[in-house]
């Protein structure tokens, strides 16, 4: 007999232990009769060797493991390969706080390779902590093939791929602006930086027009906005929040129709401070509308700035150096009194020299977003700097291709807009690192600064030897990779390529990428990109399924300042991983996935509900039956509850295929809870415990039969409660051959549902809801049983009342069912299955009491929803709450509004009485 209760956590790792020992995660032996469509594969989003498991982590990789365990079971060799990314920055980070936390010497003291060896010995130690938390979760990921983005076979294959795209023309070395961390001292990812809103100001200077120059400068305007008045100016206000990059300023832009600077395009102002004369130029980057409309262009210290440069051929001049300090190394007029000055402490001397000198005409107080380092949290720098840079826009024609004519979806199909946009404006990818902990650019430098690219060394000597009549010393380049790059090879460098291996010709192109939308440029575009240049232009995926982002319950974003973190880990736990699982999936339908530990809880009584239904199953002798078939079977229940778990069977095997995992969580719930603990044991109580030894014996065996049915439908998504089940319910009856794990996917005949039995059953089961419903609403006591009459019922409901009578006056909690003329005087009437039917509730319930209620009920259901619709019906709130709060309040409105009809309708039948 089943204990009481399942107790995950002492069961999850006994359950895992021998998934692992039965080699089931790996793919099956290879048929002589395999096509393509007989294998599965699915890479995992490699998570960051320095991660633990957080709750987005638990999404991606829940409906991963589903995708992976359904395919199992459908027969397939199912690959998913796991793996850890090195994360560049982040392990770097990692490390030298450890060293530091211990009293050691710094890296650069220390010297790269011992620093190095100290990483490797942390990722010895460290490294494997989230691969032991996908374990918890229940990922039944090919762990034998387990893959590290700096692996040795991952290594060879970065070199392989930057030595052929340097010989094809697309990776180049160029001078640019990156993204720039003065503590870290590398260029970092858009993905790194955080933009924080912070108190800031918008400084104006009046730049002097230079040769002597005037114009006239509109100071008054009519209603219609023409001008009419104008003084006479030989300067021209710019807007800036970051004062100290004017020493790097090489041009003024104004916008090409703005009649108040037409006539100065071409001209020149004398930059203050430095003396350098600069033009002014027309381009559409200046907006007519915002401040003076004249902007300042830094094209070496703004992303912006640099756009205009390159069109109006502006010079680019790096007055800070890689620390944040200003510098006259590219410029000899930035005064010496500013040389080695922090970037802050410049501004501040900056505007205090324009207050004195008069040419600081406002400073207007602003908030404003500036971009930090996410890991360092210092103020981001753009700096010009010369890195190394992926010629993105000419790889991206083949992966914008791909996924027009369809060789790789988009599941939701609306994410393909996001990969579209971004690949149609796509910018030189700068793929290089300061850093130390990453794939090392295989360049080597000359001693005239010549640039072999080699996989090794030696063919880097060989190189050097055209240009040298003997070897000479070469270094390499200290950068490394951005880590991006060697994942953008993932689902191809981890299968053995540049081998041919076996699992490329049998996995590849993978059938699935599970992500998150934030990736989609960062990995999924390069992933493409990569995979169609060096895999013989197959994509890397055929489909690419965007999970939702995880927020709180109040559809807020989860941050450790907030404290509305949900820790997966405490939740397994707590709960164990099949609630946190279920709950994932049934949740997975939207962008924004409203998470509380209460829905987790609730997915939790779920799997007690199973439970509890298979214990009891044991207790009326439900076992399995060798031999035993469902198509024979005579009984009405059992031909209606092979039917419908039939269609359950189709719901969750399309939902699934197709990617909608919230579909088939929610066809699992409805069948389990809805129809099978509900209803089918509920009406075979009376089988179970009745004298017809054949139909006692036949419920049983389909009782266990579908238990088992449903252990596999359900095991994808809730692996550990089932896997359980089907060990124990197996210790009677026929023997199991193996794991339910192991087991084949049930596809069942359409045959097996039966018409006449769900129409016989569908109508037991409305009129039992129509009475119970009716109860709720009319407040009749449980304990009380009042009679239900059936008014001039036809023969075929007169039948259905003869064959049902006993499971009406059992599951209705009525105390007679009868058949009459018309209805009884204090009956409450209703319609089921087409036939009048009267429940009297006179004497049962107090009229007065009920009435009263029922309208104090409804006043509150009017009080909540005039409230409700003076909220909305207020377009400032509308127009300035978030949209989860308006949402939230439209939910609020729909329920009110339903609950007050469902009250009237309950006042309108009392009037009856």
């Amino acid at each position: 007999m089943l204990e009481k209760t399942f107790e995950p956590k002492a069961a999850e790792p006994r359950i895992y232990a021998q998934w692992e020992d039965s080699g089931l995660f790996a793919p099956r032996a290879a048929k002589p009769t395999d096509g393509a469509a007989d294998a599965y594969s699915i890479v995992i989003p490699p998570p960051n060797v320095t991660g633990s498991l957080h709750i987005g982590h638990a999404l991606n990789n829940t409906l991963q493991d589903i995708l992976a365990r359904y395919h199992r079971m459908k027969g397939k060799a199912v690959l998913w390969l796991p793996g850890t990314d090195h994360a560049g920055i982040a392990t770097q980070m990692v490390v030298e706080r450890k060293l530091a936390a211990e009293g050691n010497i710094g890296r650069r003291d220390m010297g790269r390779d011992a620093f190095i060896e100290k990483v490797w010995e942390w990722k010895a130690e460290s490294g494997g902590t989230i691969v032991r938390q996908l374990r918890r979760l229940g990922s039944s990921c090919d762990w034998s093939r387990e893959r590290f983005t700096l692996d040795e076979g991952l290594n060879a294959a970065v070199r392989k791929v930057f030595v052929q795209l340097h010989k094809d023309g697309l990776i180049y070395r160029d001078k640019r602006l990156v993204n720039w961390d003065p503590h870290f001292q590398t260029a970092i990812s858009d993905l790194e930086v955080e933009q924080k809103e912070v108190d800031g100001a918008y400084w104006h200077f009046a730049y002097r027009l230079s040769d002597g120059v005037t114009y006239q400068h509109p100071v008054a305007f009519d209603e219609d906005g023409e001008a009419t008045e104008f003084e006479t100016r030989d300067f021209i206000v710019v807007a800036t929040t970051r004062p100290e990059t004017m020493l790097g300023d090489t041009g003024v832009a104004v916008h090409p129709e703005d009649e108040r600077y037409r006539g100065l395009v071409g001209r020149f102002v004398t930059l203050p401070i430095t003396g350098r004369r600069i033009p002014i130029v027309a381009d559409d980057y200046a907006d007519p509308t915002k401040g003076s409309g004249a902007v300042k262009i830094t094209p070496a210290h703004d992303f912006n700035d640099f756009g205009v440069g390159k069109r109006a051929g502006l010079e680019a001049l790096n007055v800070m150096d890689a620390f944040g300090r200003i510098t006259a190394a590219d410029t000899r007029d930035v005064p010496a009194e500013y040389e080695g000055m922090d970037r802050f402490a410049a501004r501040k001397a900056i505007v205090a020299r324009a207050e004195e000198e008069g040419w600081l005409r406002e400073i207007e107080k602003t908030k404003h977003m500036v971009p930090h380092g996410d890991r360092s949290g210092v103020v981001i720098e753009p700096w010009m700097t010369d890195q190394w840079y992926v010629d993105a826009k000419v790889m991206a024609q083949p992966a914008l291709k791909a996924v027009e004519e369809g060789a790789t979806v988009f599941e939701p199909k609306s994410y393909e807009k996001i990969y579209f946009e971004w690949l149609r404006n796509i910018e030189p990818w700068c793929i290089s690192r300061q850093l130390w902990w990453g794939h090392r650019i295989p360049a080597w430098y000359g001693p005239n600064g010549e640039i072999y690219v080699a996989e090794t060394e030696e063919d880097a000597r060989e190189q050097a030897l055209s240009d040298y009549d003997s070897e000479v010393v070469l270094t390499q380049d200290e950068d490394v990779l951005d880590t991006w790059f060697s994942s953008a090879l993932w689902p191809f460098s981890t299968m053995g390529w540049p081998e041919k291996t076996e699992d490329l010709e049998r996995f590849y192109p993978t059938s699935d990428l599970v992500t998150a939308a934030d990736i989609i440029f960062f990995w999924v575009a390069r992933m493409m990109m990569m995979g169609l240049h060096f895999m013989d232009g197959e994509v890397p995926f055929k489909r690419v399924i965007i999970n939702g982002l995880v927020r709180d319950e109040k559809g807020q974003k989860m941050s450790k300042s907030k404290g509305n973190v949900i820790d997966p880990l405490n939740i397994i736990d707590e709960l164990g991983a099949d609630p946190l699982r279920f709950t994932m999936a049934i949740l997975s339908g939207t962008r924004d996935i409203k998470l509380s530990k209460q829905r987790i809880e609730g997915y939790r009584n779920f799997g007690t509900k199973l439970w509890n239904a298979a214990r009891f199953s044991q207790m009326n002798e439900a076992r399995r039956v060798e031999g035993f078939d469902p198509a024979a079977v005579q009984q009405t229940i059992n031909r209606w509850i092979r039917g419908e778990l039939t269609k359950a069977e189709r719901q969750v095997s399309d939902a699934i295929e197709g990617g909608r995992f919230d579909d088939a969580a929610g066809a699992l719930y409805r069948f389990i809870w809805n129809v099978f603990c509900d209803w089918y044991l509920e009406l075979a109580k009376p089988v179970f415990n009745g004298s017809d030894e054949a139909a006692k014996a036949e419920t049983r065996a389909m009782t266990a039969w579908t238990i088992d049915q449903t252990l596999k439908l359900l095991h994808p998504v809730m692996p550990y409660i089932t896997e359980e089940l089907w060990a124990e319910l197996g210790k009677e009856g026929p023997a199991r051959d193996g794991l339910l794990m192991g087991e084949t996917w049930p596809v069942l005949p359409d045959a097996f549902v039966d018409t006449d039995a769900e129409t016989e059953i569908g109508w037991l089961v409305d009129l039992i809801g129509e009475i119970r419903a009716l109860r709720a609403e009319m407040n009749v006591p449980p304990s009380a049983k009042p009679p239900l009459a059936f008014v001039a019922p036809d023969a075929a409901t007169a039948e259905r009342i003869a064959r049902h009578r006993d499971l009406i006056l059992t599951l209705g909690r009525v105390s007679e069912v009868a058949v009459a003329e018309a209805a009884p005087t204090g009956a409450v009437t209703f319609v089921s299955g087409g036939a009048t039917v009267a429940l009297s509730l006179a004497g049962i319930i107090d009229l007065d009491a009920e009435r009263a209620r029922l309208e104090k009920e409804i006043a509150v259901f009017d009080a909540d929803i005039g409230h409700v619709n003076k909220k909305l019906g207020n377009p400032n709130f509308v127009a300035r709450a978030a949209a989860e709060v308006v949402e939230e309040q439209r939910a609020k409105l729909a329920e009110a509004e339903e609950g007050k009809a469902r009250l009237q309708a309950a006042l309108k039948r009392l009037e009856t009485l």
